[in-house]
């Protein structure tokens, strides 16, 4: 209870002061802006209500990108860690490569797989899938070098194959830290998801975002990012489940 308690009182205490601020002008004049552009929590749930339809259908563009990059990452990621865990030669050239490739901004990559892809789902994904790919890399590959030593010898004194002892000791050994690395992998995945529908796209909670700040709907705008907010923490509750499913012994 406390876990859930703590957060919830000062989440509301936050909401109460924005409220107050908001709704006496105090927050509007400290901005030096016009009072319709600095809606209270209050006007952001009625808009939440009144444009429910609109920012679902747009909320599921999101998610669809958010899961199948979230799903490419996984692949490429987990595929990766793994064969460079096997492998020194390839772990050796490949690693700085990969950590080099998060030195390059996704906004600066976004225009390109725009003109490669063109204006579908394409770019989206890829934008996604970039951006999640390295911290499933990185934990995964941590985990599994971090298998027990002693396990491992004891598997090979019982002449176990390089098979049998990945699935029984490095592959388990190695799933809490993949499974933290996609926790990060889930809360970053929606940025790319949105940085992708600002560069080129028609529909997404990104462009709904971009469109309302155009004709000044601040907030709409507000109620978009809420839902962004909540769709990213249902992800990660949804990964927290079924690693307890999965790692039973911790």
């Amino acid at each position: 209870m406390r876990r859930w308690l703590l957060p919830a009182l000062l989440l509301a205490a936050l909401i109460g002061l924005w409220q107050l601020a908001a709704s006496t002008g105090f927050l509007a004049e400290v901005l030096g802006l016009e009072d319709f552009l600095v809606p209270s929590p209050a006007e952001i749930a009625e808009s939440l209500w009144d444009n429910r339809s609109l920012l679902a259908e747009n909320a599921w563009v999101t998610l669809r990108e958010i899961l199948l990059g979230l799903a490419c990452s996984l692949i490429l990621g987990v595929g990766l860690a793994i064969v460079m865990h096997r492998w020194r030669t390839i772990r050796d050239a490949a690693y700085p490569l990969v950590v080099a490739s998060q030195t390059i901004p996704v906004v600066v990559l976004a225009p390109i797989l725009l003109v490669w892809l063109g204006y579908g789902i394409g770019p989206k994904v890829v934008v996604v899938t970039l951006i999640c790919f390295f911290p499933i890399t990185v934990s995964a590959l941590a985990g599994l070098n971090s298998a027990d030593p002693e396990a491992i010898k004891l598997m090979r004194t019982l002449d176990g194959s390089r098979w049998q002892i990945f699935r029984r000791v490095e592959g388990p050994g190695a799933l809490p830290d993949t499974f933290t690395g996609t926790k990060i992998a889930v809360v970053v995945a929606p940025i790319g998801a949105v940085f992708g529908e600002w560069v080129g796209g028609s529909s997404g909670l990104g462009h709904l975002i971009l469109t309302d700040n155009a004709q000044l709907e601040v907030a709409r705008e507000f109620a978009a990012v809420v839902v962004l907010s909540a769709m990213a923490l249902l992800l990660i509750g949804l990964v927290a489940l079924i690693q307890r499913r999965v790692v039973t012994w911790r």
